[in-house]
């Protein structure tokens, strides 16, 4: 089923929460420029193993509202929190793809992780997406500058080359068209602005400090977007948290090697700590 839930007066973010009933609850957070579809493939395998699936839009997203403004990490996690207390969640496991990792991360930090008993990061474009003085192993600020700049003149274009990236292994061009249809369902505004967030945000590196619950860090050695040694970082930053390298995946590993994928979120979320 899905919710329309209101996070300000006149923004609504859309949710789809399939197998309500289930023993345990999966909160997923996609990754840009996606929604909550990218996880098909979860949802699909969970739901039948009895897992509650919960996939949230983020605003400008998806089927969520598509307001001008909001698309700073703290404004996001915030939603995410209206969105909890709205469905009254609890004890969930929190899963973070690519920028929904990093919203992820600042929900934990910002709202003390609230609902949250575990958190799972995959590709997670943390602690810096873009390369800073400190921080070599991110994407260059004048690759995100073009990727701002062609979303703006060609939108379209842009998302046919991020496809080109996005994926390690071959995949079908249906698949890479329906990835394709899934980031032109945002708003253009919407897009830029968030990757206009990438090259701003230097928080992550204090928020990832203030993790406390068990987190698991699942990241493709091949990844051309968020890099691998952002998930070394991740794990070297985050107490009590698991890397497991994806060696045959990119930036897609919950499509990729999905198998893998589905199975390392049910056995985590099932261990007993």
């Amino acid at each position: 089923m899905g919710y329309y839930i209101n996070v300000e007066p006149d923004v609504s973010v859309y949710v789809e929460d399939l197998n309500p009933k289930g023993r345990e609850t999966f909160v997923f957070l996609h990754g840009w420029p996606g929604s909550h579809e990218l996880f098909e493939y979860q949802f699909n395998q969970l739901a039948m193993n009895n897992y509650r699936c919960i996939g949230l839009d983020q605003r400008g997203f998806g089927k969520s509202d598509r307001p001008l403004n909001g698309y700073d990490y703290d404004r996001l996690s915030d939603d995410v929190r209206i969105v909890m207390n709205q469905l009254d969640l609890r004890d969930v496991t929190l899963v973070g793809h690519s920028t929904g990792g990093a919203i992820a991360i600042r929900y934990m930090a910002r709202h003390k992780g609230f609902g949250v008993s575990k958190l799972v990061l995959c590709a997670a474009a943390a602690p810096s997406l873009v390369q800073r003085p400190y921080f070599p192993y991110g994407q260059t600020k004048e690759t995100v500058l073009e990727i701002i700049n062609n979303t703006l003149n060609d939108r379209p274009k842009m998302l046919r080359g991020f496809s080109d990236i996005f994926f390690f292994q071959n995949v079908s061009d249906p698949l890479k068209d329906w990835f394709f249809k899934l980031g032109l369902e945002a708003a253009g505004w919407s897009t830029a602005a968030i990757a206009n967030t990438w090259l701003d945000e230097e928080q992550l590196f204090f928020d990832m400090k203030e993790i406390n619950v068990p987190t698991l860090i699942l990241h493709g050695i091949h990844d051309a977007v968020c890099f691998f040694p952002l998930a070394e970082a991740q794990n070297k930053g985050i107490r009590n948290s698991k890397l497991i390298p994806f060696n045959n995946s990119g930036h897609a590993l919950f499509y990729e090697e999905r198998d893998k994928f589905n199975q390392a979120l049910m056995q985590f979320i099932d261990e007993k700590i």
